[in-house]
């Protein structure tokens, strides 16, 4: 397996399959280029899969790997697509997803596990457990591990709103004004101060008290509503 040179965005994985032989196709969604390198490290030594592709986003890794068994999915991507948007693009291509993450988001670990990956791991996890999760995933076998386990357990963090509370705090947060999500929405002021309302009332059911719009503002982007900023690059 040659893991080879490509532009910030993309690594292209150029792969000789002995003939015959059956080998788990593998992808990469991460656009940190030494995670990448690393999976195509370990990957390289087993005999029975190899790296197929890498991309910084779903969209780029279907276009470039459309037949995959299983996809590696980073959570907290540069192009501020949420873990549920990105593990449906892979489940409607028919590919598998295990989630490979810091675990530093809780939320958006949650938000994955509930969207049907196959499993949760650390990025710091023992190489031999991530090869036999890999192995156990592109199968379509379930990766239970305790983050996966209490990702599916917690909802009592996790606040689920309608399609039209979800269309008021994607706006509000954004920073939209009361007056501009009431016109974008053809709705009310008065309505639309009732649906702020009811929403914080739903964070703070949820222990996760949202009294100020930079607050919805986090939890929006927690909860997968709003993009995630992109991180600076230096």
């Amino acid at each position: 397996m040659w893991c080879g040179q490509g532009r910030r965005s993309a690594i292209i994985v150029a792969v000789q399959t002995e003939r015959g032989s059956h080998r788990w196709r593998i992808g990469v969604v991460d656009d940190h280029d030494a995670i990448v390198r690393g999976l195509c490290a370990i990957i390289g030594e087993q005999s029975d899969m190899e790296l197929v592709a890498a991309a910084s986003t779903v969209p780029e890794l279907l276009t470039r790997a459309p037949q995959l068994d299983v996809v590696v999915l980073d959570l907290r991507l540069e192009d501020g697509s949420s873990p549920h948007t990105n593990v449906e693009l892979l489940r409607e291509a028919g590919m598998s997803a295990l989630v490979y993450t810091s675990g530093d988001h809780p939320h958006l670990v949650q938000m994955a596990a509930k969207a049907g990956v196959l499993g949760v791991l650390r990025k710091n996890v023992r190489e031999a457990v991530l090869v036999d999760a890999l192995r156990d995933a592109a199968s379509g076998t379930m990766v239970p591990t305790i983050d996966w386990a209490a990702a599916i357990d917690a909802d009592a963090g996790f606040v689920d709103l309608s399609p039209q509370l979800r269309r008021v705090l994607e706006l509000y947060a954004a920073g939209v004004s009361t007056a501009g999500v009431a016109k974008a929405l053809d709705l009310s002021t008065d309505t639309v101060s009732d649906y702020l309302k009811r929403i914080r009332r739903k964070y703070s059911a949820a222990g996760r008290p949202s009294p100020t719009k930079t607050d919805l503002y986090k939890r929006a982007i927690e909860d997968g509503w709003l993009p995630i900023p992109r991180r600076s690059l230096r």
